[in-house]
């Protein structure tokens, strides 16, 4: 019987040591390996001038971030390939693996710093408010209806800024719903990122009619840089980073933000 149960106890010791090593072999599988052995790489986006969105045609993908990362993928000669997520689950789709990284004009934060391995920066940002012309020169957003991107830079103002307190938060599922609020007259004004209202307001545009509100007073959203957010620990940021700078040093990255009229927004140079 001794016999017997020793032998129990050894195979169950056996077969929890096999789900151990199984286990943090997963946890020490290479994220550059794993993008580069399907050979490409899912990259969540949402549409918004001028970083990603459709050409006249409808069907053909641009941008900033677009270009951007087909450039830096063609270096590590992996395929891009585009999916659209519904930005307050990025980090939930990334996690699973639905999308091996953001890349969509993402600001930095310290929370996300924490939680998502991150590139070194390469455009600055700030939050702007826009409305309609007529309102250009408001003084106060008190009583006002304000859109915002849910879990964006620009609702994080909205929520968590003084100038805002007594205005009324609507969110929305991207910047360019945001826009069209303001357009439709169902928002007063909506807060989006300056790199955006650069591409997607003002005369030759298809909201020719908005501006940014030049002297509205608040203080968060003032600062901000852009980065690509990979799953935490990844190796693959550290990949993304050098072929980054072989794309600075080529002159490649500043012909894209010229292209884009980003030029002086453009950190990495």
């Amino acid at each position: 019987m001794k016999r017997v149960i020793a032998l129990i106890l050894a195979l169950v010791l056996a077969t929890a040591a096999m789900f151990t090593l199984g286990a943090c072999g997963k946890d020490a599988e290479s994220d550059a390996a794993y993008i580069t052995d399907k050979g490409e790489m899912i990259i969540g986006i949402t549409i918004f001038a001028p970083m990603n969105y459709y050409d006249t045609d409808g069907t053909t993908l641009i941008g900033f971030e677009t270009e951007f990362a087909k450039a830096v993928c063609e270096k590590l000669a992996i395929t891009p390939k585009f999916q659209i997520i519904n930005w307050t689950a990025k980090e939930t789709e990334l996690n699973a693996k639905n999308i091996d990284c953001i890349w969509n004009g993402m600001t930095i934060d310290a929370d996300r710093l924490e939680s998502m391995s991150i590139s070194t920066p390469y455009m600055q940002n700030k939050q702007v408010l826009v409305v309609k012309a007529e309102n250009a020169g408001l003084t106060t957003v008190d009583g006002l209806k304000i859109a915002a991107e849910g879990g964006s830079a620009g609702a994080n103002v909205i929520e968590n800024d003084a100038y805002f307190q007594n205005a009324e938060f609507i969110e929305v599922e991207d910047m360019a719903a945001a826009l069209m609020e303001v357009a439709a007259g169902t928002s007063d004004g909506c807060v989006i990122d300056y790199v955006t209202s650069l591409g997607s307001i003002g005369a030759g545009t298809d909201y020719d009619n908005l501006v940014v509100v030049e002297n509205a007073k608040f203080e968060l959203g003032n600062d901000e840089q852009y980065g690509i957010a990979f799953r935490k620990g990844s190796d693959m940021t550290e990949k993304v980073n050098a072929a980054i700078s072989e794309l600075v040093a080529d002159g490649t990255l500043a012909s894209i933000a010229a292209d884009y009229k980003l030029a002086d927004q453009l950190i990495a140079k």
